[in-house]
């Protein structure tokens, strides 16, 4: 399978950022790529006010748009991520949607953890505004399974290892993952999921500055089960692509099988004690 990494430098113009990820997406197809992955918050990337103002439902303009170019062009397409308008009374949810070739669902991915963290002298909050999935989610690409996860749940190993566990062959990571942390911590959580699950790794990014704080690594990156990095993305907007060998997958868990030597009898999760969370 030929799989393509789009990297965006959305912003606050929607018109604008369906147009560019649309151009991105035609020229990967059109470059051979069956899967295309778009990155996080594809379609409006500003600040949480912004985020809810814009959000959409699961019919609305963005991934109903969306559908039309996976269906036009006959490809698996990763609609990245989305800030999807909840109920009456409820915060939105970051939502990655994984579209095939016909212009339907096959699988719907609500982000689990919220990024709540101060980096680069920004404090984020995404739980003022959006609420967090409950439901690690795996879905048919082809006749492989996918593994669907977004940005800040990268630096949680035990959601990569449910998904390997339940099937998965290649785990989407589309990304608005900041400068200050994506230099330091990217390329190598990237690598150690793919190592440790023995599965190929997608991950589209953001790049470069986006209001009102954003400023985004790029550097979208395709990795195989071995942890060696396919393909990297330059500091720009583009698509990155590369040939996912899974007979390749198959003879790295053949020779170290760390997935089949686990003991499951032996885990256990400690229990939390007071002033832990």
């Amino acid at each position: 399978m030929r799989a393509a990494a789009v990297q965006l430098n959305s912003n606050g113009d929607k018109e604008r950022n369906l147009a560019t990820a649309e151009g991105l997406v035609r020229a990967a197809a059109a470059d051979g790529a069956e899967f295309v992955a778009l990155p996080e918050k594809w379609n409006l990337l500003g600040g949480g006010e912004e985020l809810v103002a814009g959000a959409e439902p699961l019919d609305g303009r963005s991934l109903t748009a969306a559908r039309a170019w996976a269906r036009d062009l006959g490809v698996h397409l990763l609609a990245g991520s989305i800030s999807e308008r909840g109920e009456a009374g409820e915060k939105a949810s970051n939502t990655s949607v994984l579209i095939g070739p016909d212009g339907d669902d096959l699988a719907v991915y609500r982000k689990i953890h919220m990024f709540d963290v101060d980096a680069g002298g920004v404090s984020y909050r995404e739980s003022e505004f959006e609420r967090p999935g409950s439901e690690p989610v795996v879905a048919p690409l082809g006749d492989l399974t996918a593994g669907l996860t977004v940005c800040y749940d990268l630096r949680f190993p035990e959601l990569f290892r449910i998904l390997a566990l339940r099937g998965a062959k290649l785990i989407s990571v589309p990304s608005a993952f900041t400068l200050a942390t994506g230099r330091d911590h990217w390329e190598v959580l990237l690598r150690a999921r793919a190592i440790e699950n023995q599965l190929f790794v997608v991950a589209p990014n953001q790049v470069g500055e986006a209001p009102p704080h954003y400023s985004s690594f790029g550097r979208s990156m395709i990795i195989d089960p071995w942890g060696l990095v396919l393909a990297t993305a330059p500091d720009e907007e583009c698509f990155v692509a590369a040939e996912l060998d899974f007979a390749v997958e198959e003879r790295v868990r053949a020779s170290l099988p760390s997935l089949a030597n686990r003991r499951p009898g032996a885990y256990a999760w400690p229990q939390e004690t007071e002033g832990q969370s």
